[in-house]
């Protein structure tokens, strides 16, 4: 399967959103804390972690 850039953050989305459902859904915590705190924080790590592993793959690619 071919990752392009849409493809792969629409699948960043869906995992920060199916993270989400479940916390809702457990009563964990506060909606409004989830919301508000835990989403925004999902999301900056997810694109973090995208961005670090694409520079890598960048790596292994141009000095394999």
């Amino acid at each position: 399967m071919e990752f392009d850039l849409p493809r792969a953050a629409g699948l960043l989305v869906l995992l920060v959103a199916v993270g989400t459902a479940g916390l809702i859904g457990s009563g964990m915590m506060p909606l409004r804390t989830t919301l508000m705190m835990v989403v925004p924080s999902m999301l900056a790590f997810g694109a973090l972690s995208f961005v670090i592993g694409m520079k890598h793959g960048e790596f292994r690619a141009t000095h394999a």
